[in-house]
């Protein structure tokens, strides 16, 4: 299965309201992203065992491991979890820079180093939440 039809089968898995707001999300990415690789990551390690709840990936960049070793992965990503979405600002390397920026602005949400998780997009200020993709991807561009 492609990507694209793995992203849309997990999209439609999710309850409905989980499903409009994730879809939203996903054409807002693409819309600033048009060109950009898509990821589809099940959340399962080489061995199957689940490790981390599904996600979805736009973009690429090289990360840089302390042994020297590259690997590439995706700049920006979105997952479903319990109690609602999670957007993942990735390769920002000021961990309180999304918190001090963006955190007092978008509503009603949780802002760590790289991830913004909220409940659902009516709880905050997408505009908000665009200049924080925004950023990010300039953080990471090649």
């Amino acid at each position: 299965m492609n990507v694209r039809s793995q992203i849309k089968d997990y999209i439609a898995a999710q309850p409905e309201a989980k499903q409009k707001d994730l879809q939203e999300l996903h054409g807002l990415i693409l819309g600033i992203m048009p060109d950009c690789k898509l990821w589809f990551l099940d959340g399962k390690d080489e061995s199957g065992r689940v490790v981390s709840n599904p996600n979805i990936g736009y973009g690429v960049q090289a990360i840089k491991y302390a042994d020297g070793k590259n690997k590439d992965f995706y700049q920006i990503g979105m997952s479903a979890n319990t109690t609602g979405i999670s957007v993942y600002i990735m390769g920002i390397k000021d961990k309180k820079y999304l918190a001090e920026k963006f955190g007092k602005k978008i509503g009603q949400a949780s802002v760590t180093g790289y991830c913004i998780k909220f409940r659902a997009l009516k709880n905050i200020d997408v505009d908000v939440l665009e200049d924080a993709i925004r950023y990010g991807i300039e953080q990471t561009r090649a």
